[in-house]
C-alpha cells in the first residue's frame, strides 16, 4: 500500500476545507493501492519542528515508504524530517530556507540551523517542488535556493502565488508519475 502524507501550511481551522488539501486528498485516495494521511497538526500557529518532526513519525507514522507532500511550513517540516529519517519522496509546494524576517517563522525553529541538503538528497528517493515567481510570501529567490540544495524537479509557474487555491491538478498529476 502506498502511503501519502500531506502536510498543511501553518494556520488554523480544520485542514480538510483549507486550499487544496481535503481535495487533493480525496483525488489521491481514488488512486489504486494508496492511502492519504492528513490531519489538523498539534501546534498549527506556530507549527514547531520539535512537535511536528515527532507527530509525523509516531503518529502519522511517515517511513521509508511515505510520500511526504508539504506546503509552505510544511514543506519545511517535510526537508527537516528527510534530513533525519528516509522516506521514498518528498514533494515540496512554496519551500522556503529562511525565516524570513518573521517572529513566528523562527519561532518554529527550522531555520534555527543550516540545511543539510547532502541528507536529504540520501533519505529520498527523488524530490519535486512546485513554486511560483508571484507568490505573495516566498521570495522566489529563497524557492530557487530549496531548488538548487535539494536538484529538486522544479516546476515553475508565474500564476499560482502561494498555491492556495481549492484544487492541483498537477499535483495529483505528480503523484501518479511517481508512484508507477
Amino acid at each position: 500500500m502506498n502511503h501519502v502524507v500531506i502536510i498543511p501550511g501553518n494556520g488554523a481551522g480544520d485542514v480538510m476545507a483549507a486550499n487544496w488539501y481535503g481535495w487533493a486528498k480525496r483525488k489521491i485516495e481514488t488512486i489504486e493501492n494508496c492511502k492519504c494521511d492528513l490531519r489538523n497538526m498539534p501546534d498549527p500557529i506556530v507549527a514547531r519542528e520539535s512537535i511536528w518532526i515527532p507527530f509525523m513519525r509516531n503518529d502519522m507514522e511517515c517511513g521509508e515508504n511515505t510520500i511526504i507532500i508539504g506546503h509552505s511550513s510544511g514543506a519545511e517540516a517535510a526537508m527537516r524530517f528527510a534530513e533525519q529519517y528516509q522516506v521514498k519522496g518528498i514533494i515540496l509546494v512554496s519551500a522556503c530556507v529562511t525565516d524570513l524576517g518573521d517572529d513566528n517563522e523562527r519561532a518554529s525553529g527550522y531555520y534555527s540551523r543550516p540545511w543539510l541538503w547532502e541528507k536529504i538528497k540520501e533519505n529520498t528517493e527523488w524530490r519535486v517542488q512546485f513554486g511560483s515567481t508571484d507568490d505573495p510570501f516566498i521570495p522566489w529567490s529563497e524557492q530557487k535556493q530549496v531548488a538548487n540544495g535539494l536538484q529538486s524537479e522544479l516546476h515553475q509557474f508565474d500564476d499560482k502565488g502561494h498555491f492556495m487555491s481549492t484544487s492541483f491538478p498537477k499535483l495529483i498529476q505528480v503523484v501518479k508519475e511517481k508512484l508507477q
